[in-house]
């Protein structure tokens, strides 16, 4: 058990999701187990898909859990009534886009007019149906940006995979939209990230519309954009200090992250179950620069912009206030830690 029965912390649990995250290279770094070990504090990991994110409370091991991933889970599971906070939140543009086959000629978001878009079925809840939640919102904005809406597209259900992420191809295979494209069921497919990219190159497929190309990144809100990093509100009361060093050791990831590029990309190879080719088609523009989670006004503003349209498109049991959700406390003296190893 992490807690004891005097509420002494025993063990942390870090939920890998498989995305670009400074906490996940803290952990691949070694740098967790060396900054816990000294306390005999145990850190283990979950992979995304063991973790019901859904439910409103696991007990014991989710009162010590932290978790860097998507949004959509993390809201979801919010809604239910999971005392969670977000302590962090992350922005990493990872290769959204429209993909098309060759030769349709759409190049522009007006020409998305009346074609047929994939759109991934739901699963056991619609707040765990984070592919369709992510197709819908990454279709919408290619669309707005034409001065379009969903009512101006055809939508073709496809199915969704069960999520298995000790299956190397599974982040391949979650976007089976992509298969129907290139087999001309459907004319247009939203995707997202370096395993998707790397499968639509496989299948000679192109890029129609790419999102990360507009300057606002309001054309970008969605389950990775902005991405939370939570915890348990009884982690912040109880061991307060063992979640500012968990942050802490997070922003000097992120800091290694920004000069070692070429290492990242082996790490991020791993965590993303891509191969080069894949990693460099959705990491681009020095991401490498970009790990640095905050809790600035904007970012706050965007996940606000996600919740709202989760809760309009019947993704979310009730309203998050994300206001109430977030505490900026331990990120606040995890800066000035690091601020303090700066200087040093």
């Amino acid at each position: 058990m992490p807690l004891t029965g005097d509420g002494e912390l025993e063990r942390i649990w870090l939920v890998r999701s498989p995305v670009p995250a400074a906490s996940n290279i803290a952990w691949s770094l070694g740098w967790l187990d060396q900054e816990f070990g000294r306390d005999n504090i145990g850190v283990s990991w979950l992979r995304e898909d063991r973790l019901r994110v859904v439910e409103q409370d696991a007990g014991d091991m989710a009162r010590s859990l932290f978790r860097e991933g998507g949004n959509i889970p993390a809201l979801a599971a919010r809604a239910l009534g999971a005392e969670t906070r977000v302590i962090g939140l992350t922005w990493i543009d990872e290769r959204q886009a429209i993909m098309v086959r060759p030769g349709q000629n759409v190049f522009e978001p007006e020409g998305l007019a009346s074609l047929r878009f994939a759109l991934p079925g739901y699963v056991s809840t619609r707040g765990a149906s984070v592919v369709r939640g992510m197709s819908l919102h990454g279709i919408k904005s290619a669309l707005r940006l034409g001065g379009l809406s969903l009512e101006d597209v055809q939508f073709v259900d496809v199915p969704t995979p069960q999520v298995d992420f000790s299956e190397p191809q599974m982040m391949q295979r979650m976007w089976s939209g992509l298969q129907a494209l290139a087999e001309g069921r459907v004319d247009a497919v939203y995707v997202k990230g370096a395993a998707a990219a790397e499968a639509a190159q496989q299948l000679g497929l192109e890029v129609g519309i790419d999102l990360d190309a507009y300057p606002s990144r309001m054309t970008r809100v969605n389950n990775g954009t902005p991405r939370p990093i939570v915890t348990h509100r009884r982690m912040i009361e109880e061991h307060f200090d063992v979640v500012v060093r968990f942050l802490h050791q997070t922003l000097r990831a992120a800091d290694w992250a920004a000069g070692h590029p070429v290492e990242l990309g082996h790490i991020l190879e791993r965590e993303t179950f891509s191969g080069p080719a894949g990693v460099a088609a959705a990491y681009r523009d020095g991401f490498h620069r970009a790990l640095h989670p905050d809790l600035s006004p904007e970012r706050i503003d965007m996940l606000r912009l996600q919740e709202q349209f989760l809760r309009l498109h019947g993704f979310l049991e009730t309203a998050v206030d994300i206001d109430a959700w977030v505490d900026a406390r331990p990120l606040a003296a995890a800066l000035a830690l690091r601020a303090i190893d700066r200087a040093a």
